[in-house]
């Protein structure tokens, strides 16, 4: 695994108007960077990203199965408790998942730690199924990356064909704060995929969505039977139509179960049911006796995003993000795992799943090892 600088496209401002793509954060500071792009070899991808990934999923799935009947878990997670049948009875149905992204530490030389799992509403889903993957195809073209090079990338197939699995003659709304303009691009993506599929769609904002006696419906009226919404569970749930009958009818994307894999507090209940398990870093709830007598960890609130009120304690170092006001529900201690350094940035490995199945990858890196909102993107390449 190396950092590798290569020269910017000449056409990469036409490239990103053509395709709709924002590069930069709202300030106008550069978000995607190809100044460098990160290079891999294939076992490294096979044997190390793609592997690791598939079975902590199926680790993951497990942890549900174990988790849904079990109040007391339920409560460690803070959940609340209107929730927990609603949960219960979408993994009883088996309600499918569109996808996923853990996210990685990983150097190249030893095995990848899950930092943790992104399972509700991951983002930063188009630059890496469809902008980095531009990048590759025309890098061969002009010469500036060998023929043979390739990606981890399958994400943008696998999209389509699961969405056309899972909505079937339903049709499908999508749904997400429209005035967050990632959020938005995400659910543009997701909306093209789906028509790909020949799913017919509908977006609206959050605030768009009505209740009648039939169930949600949108502006126009229509019943939503099922739903792709970039608006997490614990806001869902806590939210006016928090505990309405139709949270029950309709089908959502990512499902209400999600909400225990997308809590950080599934990561101390991943180490109890596989401690020492070569892609988990140890993990416990803050009043739990073990954490006590951690020295060097990251604590993290059990409802967190894009690093906020997360801190990195080592020792009498202390590193904190960005403070947001989360930490009320509680907060677990996870193992301090250092970022790898190259060239003074601090690389993590977004290891996507669509499905069940391991779809691609990409990269955020941030000047800092504690990874914020403010981490660019930047592409990766395979050769050898």
């Amino acid at each position: 695994m190396k950092r590798v600088a290569y020269p910017v496209r000449a056409n990469m401002t036409r490239e990103f108007a053509e395709i709709g793509f924002r590069p930069t954060f709202d300030d106008g500071a550069p978000y995607w960077d190809e100044s460098a792009a990160y290079v891999f070899r294939l076992d490294q991808i096979e044997q190390d990203i793609e592997k690791a990934a598939e079975e902590l999923h199926a680790l993951c799935l497990h942890l549900v199965d174990e988790v849904v009947g079990r109040e007391r878990q339920l409560a460690r997670l803070k959940i609340p408790e209107h929730a927990w049948g609603v949960i219960a009875e979408s993994w009883r149905r088996r309600d499918p998942s569109l996808y996923g992204r853990f996210d990685f530490a990983y150097d190249g030389r030893h095995p990848p730690k899950m930092l943790e799992y992104n399972a509700d509403t991951p983002t930063a889903l188009y630059e890496a199924a469809v902008v980095q993957w531009r990048w590759l195809e025309q890098g061969i073209a002009d010469g500036r990356l060998p023929r043979d090079a390739d990606q981890f990338n399958s994400a943008h197939e696998k999209l389509i064909a699961r969405l056309g699995e899972i909505c079937g003659d339903w049709g499908l709304h999508l749904a997400c704060m429209t005035s967050a303009a990632d959020d938005s691009g995400t659910l543009a993506y997701l909306a093209d995929c789906a028509r790909q599929a020949k799913v017919e769609t509908a977006t609206l904002d959050m605030s768009q969505i009505g209740l009648s006696s039939a169930g949600f419906v949108d502006p126009k009226g229509r019943l939503i039977r099922r739903i792709f919404k970039l608006y997490p569970w614990e806001w869902m749930f806590a939210d006016d139509f928090g505990r309405a009958p139709a949270l029950a009818q309709t089908r959502f994307l990512e499902p209400p179960w999600k909400q225990i894999l997308s809590n950080k507090g599934a990561l101390a209940l991943l180490w109890e049911k596989a401690p020492r398990h070569p892609n988990l870093l140890e993990c416990y709830f803050e009043d739990a006796r073990e954490a006590q007598g951690m020295r060097r960890y990251a604590r993290k609130p059990l409802y967190s995003r894009e690093g906020a009120d997360i801190e990195l304690i080592g020792g009498a170092e202390v590193m904190r993000g960005v403070s947001d006001g989360y930490g009320a529900e509680g907060f677990v201690r996870q193992q301090l795992q250092p970022l790898p350094e190259f060239d003074g940035r601090y690389p993590v490995i977004g290891a996507w799943i669509v499905g069940d199945k391991a779809a691609g990858m990409g990269v955020r890196e941030d000047a800092t090892p504690l990874t914020t909102e403010r981490a660019r993107f930047l592409p990766h390449v395979i050769l050898g």
